[in-house]
């Protein structure tokens, strides 16, 4: 492929609250190895910190760099407000927080053309900057952390529910109607599954890592994964069969450590066995996932994967039933009136979407 054959991309931004990592964000985007067009557009949600500042400073520095505001603060909203103002056939979304690699976008370029896929992603590779962060990231990219989710663990490419932020043919992105605002969380799950069922095809690729900064506390951390798992049964409760038993361990969890305290409070104490056993079992995970790491940071491994897998049970358990039903009763925007036809412009044809018909 030319370099004049390389399609225009957008870069998408939802971004609240992180002056901490914003501009270093940015930095790795407007660095890309690429040879095509391509811009930025972030998505500025009511901040209390330096990042509207930082934003401001980024657009001054370099005219590729555009902002849109959010005054919803929330993630899908921010996501479609930004597909709204961008402009070019190839979409790329990526945080506030998140660090891709030199050559990320070429790569997913790439990959769309070969496979025919409607969206392309990869590792979120999770790397902290202190001992917890550290410890969180080892928990995130473990097997006993996150189960065999490749886009935390890695694994063989090939046709996935669900890649980490994604790269879209932007004509995926408007028959989907974009991301369903109610989604507070799991927006990227829903719409790769909406994507699915029209016969789109969502492909998963090691080639493709983009570097992930973990929640910087415990109290940050049991409320990302409770979200999760609050967000995960709107999704099952949405989509009628979506589940899996991936998805049922950390409830089902919660559920057995609960009953054996109680009854080993109330009955025999040989019930406490079952919450002694996930302490021993996440010890002893924690061993290896924290290989190579100071001893502050592998000490904490146990914590952040009790965090994770409790919060995310607690999460799924108690996520209310009024939540899913306003959800369904909802209605997405459309994104029809977003600039479709400049994916004429792009060798990543829709033609080439027919291969993919086979998920």
């Amino acid at each position: 492929m030319s370099a004049a054959q390389y399609p225009a991309v957008s870069v998408i931004m939802p971004v609240l609250n992180e002056e901490r990592h914003l501009r270093n964000s940015v930095r790795h985007i407007l660095e890309q190895e690429y040879a095509g067009e391509m811009e930025v557009v972030i998505a500025l949600g009511p901040s209390t910190d330096r990042t509207d500042e930082i934003a401001a400073q980024l657009v001054a520095e370099d005219p590729r760099v555009h902002t849109v505001p959010n005054p919803t603060g929330r993630t899908p909203a921010a996501l479609n407000a930004a597909i709204k103002a961008s402009r070019h056939p190839v979409v790329v979304r990526v945080d506030g927080h998140g660090m891709l690699s030199p050559n990320y976008i070429a790569t997913a370029v790439r990959l769309l053309e070969e496979t025919g896929a409607q969206n392309v992603g990869g590792i979120m590779h999770a790397e902290g900057e202190n001992a917890w962060e550290d410890a969180v990231a080892a928990a995130m990219t473990s097997k006993i952390g996150v189960g065999n989710a490749a886009f935390h663990t890695g694994g063989q490419a090939g046709p996935a529910e669900t890649v980490y932020l994604g790269v879209f043919r932007r004509e995926a992105l408007e028959r989907a109607e974009g991301y369903n605002v109610e989604f507070i969380r799991a927006q990227d799950w829903e719409l790769n599954f909406r994507i699915r069922e029209a016969g789109g095809l969502i492909w998963f690729s090691p080639e493709l890592k983009v570097q992930y900064r973990p929640r910087p506390s415990v109290k940050a951390l049991a409320k990302q994964y409770k979200d999760y798992g609050r967000w995960r049964h709107v999704v099952a409760r949405y989509h009628a069969g979506s589940i899996n038993l991936r998805y049922l361990a950390p409830p089902t969890a919660v559920v057995a450590i609960a009953a054996g305290l109680v009854l080993g409070a109330t009955v025999t104490p040989w019930a406490l066995l079952v919450p002694g056993g996930y302490l021993a079992a996440i010890t002893a995970g924690s061993l290896p996932a924290g290989k190579g790491l100071p001893l502050k940071a592998r000490a904490q491994i146990p914590v952040a994967l009790a965090t994770m897998h409790m919060c995310w049970g607690f999460g799924f358990l108690t996520s209310p039933r009024s939540l899913a039903k306003r959800v369904i009763a909802s209605r997405r925007p459309s994104l029809a009136d977003s600039s479709s036809s400049n994916s004429s412009n792009s060798s990543i044809s829709s033609n080439s979407s027919s291969s993919s018909e086979t998920v």
